[in-house]
């Protein structure tokens, strides 16, 4: 039997984890009809160029939803009290799309990222998916262009450990996006607060 642990406690966790600077993090609506508890925020990684500009769509390299769920009666398939469901996607160059190995590559990132933070999970599954795009006619000018989409659930095994599956998400999105490690000893700008 898991530990009983307080939502709001655990809600309280992830609003406190600080991001790099070029992550800006949003609390979103959470949907209500999938479990009797949920969580939902999204993530956008901007140039550090556009950080403080106010209009900086065109400047984001990548974006992200994650949605905690938790229904403590549990529910079937999930075998547990929380569910993890995440998005992830990200713009690409025209080579990497077009690696054969991109998709286990994707896949595997998500499943690093949540040993790196030493996660207990079960039940992961998902889909990454490889998008090329090139325009005709009056969208002529535009590049070609190709995204990356990861698509994944799982089921943390200890609900007091949820904040390191919200960072594992984030360092995913960071892999996705394409940052660059922060070098051990170097300080980094951090954002700590996420919008509500």
């Amino acid at each position: 039997m898991a530990p009983h642990v307080n939502f709001d406690e655990i809600v309280a966790q992830i609003r406190a984890i600080s991001t790099r600077a070029q992550i800006i993090i949003e609390e979103v609506p959470a949907p209500q009809k999938l479990a009797p508890f949920a969580f939902a925020m999204t993530a956008d990684v901007t140039t550090i160029a556009a950080i403080d500009n106010e209009d900086c769509d065109d400047d984001d390299i990548a974006t992200a939803r994650f949605v905690l769920l938790h229904d403590p009666a549990g529910q079937e398939g999930w075998l547990g009290d929380f569910r993890c469901v995440t998005f992830v996607r990200a713009s690409i160059d025209q080579e990497m799309a077009s690696d054969p190995v991109l998709a286990s590559v994707g896949w595997s990132w998500l499943l690093d990222a949540l040993a790196a933070q030493d996660c207990s999970y079960s039940q992961p599954s998902g889909t990454v998916t490889r998008v090329a795009s090139s325009s005709f006619g009056s969208l002529d000018e535009r590049a070609d262009s190709a995204e990356l989409e990861v698509r994944a659930s799982w089921t943390p095994r200890d609900g007091r450990e949820i904040a390191a599956h919200v960072r594992a998400w984030l360092a995913l999105l960071e892999q996705c996006a394409g940052l660059e490690p922060v070098p051990e000893g170097v300080a980094e700008l951090h954002r700590n607060q996420i919008s509500r």
